[in-house]
């Protein structure tokens, strides 16, 4: 876990540094230095403003409002419990008042993270799968894996929204922009991240509880069509887009799901 999060922090600042540097140089054809300089500390600030309020951004632009504590004490007793367990700030709630089930979490790291689930995924997961599904999460935290994955899909959302906004060229431009947002996306994100959190998901809790989640997630896209940005398939545990539509499978970051089950299932997988 100690690798995994030294590898996301690289990441982090690599991702930082090597924008501020393209802009720098996009800066420099345009006004020399001055220019550099005015590009690059601006990429830098941009930068400075995903890290500060970039959860913030994700839980608006998906709709999520705060979770009061009345609406479901399960969840936020089982959240301290597992947290104290991963070793991680207990997360903050939020839902998504939509019937599709599905939960993600946004934030920084260990210190300050963001727990969000729809109402559908609450009414259609038993308490050990829902269990289960709050610490593979949760584990996403602690490894600081929300970081990069943060910084991904605001790039990645940012791009296709530039694209979609560009009138009546707008196919050409989602054409270009959308492999640009989806390489940025496989860079960044590795799937083995989703691995390591199905491990220690399966040491904390019920492997078997978490692989019945998955298949149910995975089984609810059969159902009904999800619709949202393609950019932040990352956010999810199972992706919940169609797989036939052509921009979204530019975005799947998550191993095959027959594999993790697999895996969980396994005699020599971890009991919780």
């Amino acid at each position: 876990m100690r690798a995994a999060t030294a590898r996301n922090l690289l990441k982090a600042w690599l991702l930082v540094g090597g924008l501020a540097a393209a802009f720098g140089g996009l800066g420099w054809l345009v006004a020399g230095l001055r220019g550099a300089t005015l590009f690059a500390g601006c990429s830098l600030l941009a930068a400075s403003g995903v890290y500060l309020v970039g959860d913030r951004v994700l839980l608006g632009m998906l709709g999520a409002r705060p979770l009061a504590l009345a609406e479901d004490p399960l969840l936020r007793s089982t959240a301290d419990r597992l947290a104290a367990q991963v070793g991680i700030r207990p997360p903050k709630l939020a839902v998504l008042t939509d019937g599709f089930p599905r939960a993600f979490v946004v934030g920084r790291g260990p210190t300050s993270s963001t727990l969000a689930v729809s109402t559908g995924l609450l009414g259609a997961l038993s308490p050990a799968e829902l269990e289960a599904l709050v610490a593979h999460e949760l584990a996403h935290v602690r490894s600081r894996d929300v970081l990069v994955q943060g910084f991904a899909v605001v790039l990645a959302s940012a791009l296709l929204d530039v694209a979609r906004i560009g009138g009546w060229f707008s196919r050409g431009l989602v054409a270009i922009l959308a492999p640009v947002a989806a390489a940025f996306t496989h860079v960044l994100l590795s799937p083995k991240r989703e691995l390591a959190a199905d491990a220690v998901a399966g040491r904390l809790t019920d492997p078997h509880d978490l692989a019945d989640a998955l298949v149910r997630l995975d089984r609810a896209g059969e159902l009904v069509v999800f619709e949202g940005s393609p950019a932040t398939e990352p956010l999810y545990a199972v992706s919940p887009f169609d797989p036939a539509d052509r921009i979204s499978r530019m975005f799947v970051t998550h191993p095959p799901l027959e594999g993790r089950v697999a895996r969980l299932r396994s005699p020599s997988a971890p009991q919780g």
